[in-house]
């Protein structure tokens, strides 16, 4: 079963954010950083997990995933297809989750969540970016 690890990092809230994915299957691990400007931590947690499965998605690695997050909103929010002030989000979420022929999710403390480097990568080039701007 492949894992993927998901992360986001903010620096203020909101401010300039980054994403970390880490998708590991079979010992081949694949990392992804990106910068996504300025939003809330919240948001950018979500924009995490949405970018790390359209990823799985487009690579067609779909079978049977099993998503860590360190996020309880977002993890909530797929339990429950719901998030107050978040519902484009969820929708989002909504609309990846059928992609998948297995797709289960569970919250880790950030201290287990292997993305969270990742995140850090992509909060630096968002400082960057917003510092060049």
């Amino acid at each position: 079963m492949l894992k993927l690890y998901t992360d986001a990092a903010t620096r203020g809230n909101p401010g300039p954010s980054g994403i970390g994915i880490l998708a590991v299957e079979g010992g081949r691990a694949d990392q992804y950083h990106q910068a996504l400007g300025v939003m809330s931590n919240h948001d950018a947690e979500f924009q995490a997990v949405i970018i790390g499965l359209t990823r799985l998605i487009g690579q067609r690695r779909t079978k049977a995933v099993t998503l860590y997050s360190d996020s309880k909103i977002v993890i909530d929010a797929l339990d429950k297809r719901y998030a107050k002030h978040y519902g484009d989000d969820v929708a989002q979420l909504e609309a990846l989750v059928p992609k998948f022929g297995l797709l289960l999710w569970q919250w880790v403390p950030d201290r287990q969540n292997h993305a969270h480097a990742l995140a850090q990568q992509g909060l630096r080039l968002a400082v960057q970016q917003a510092d060049f701007e």
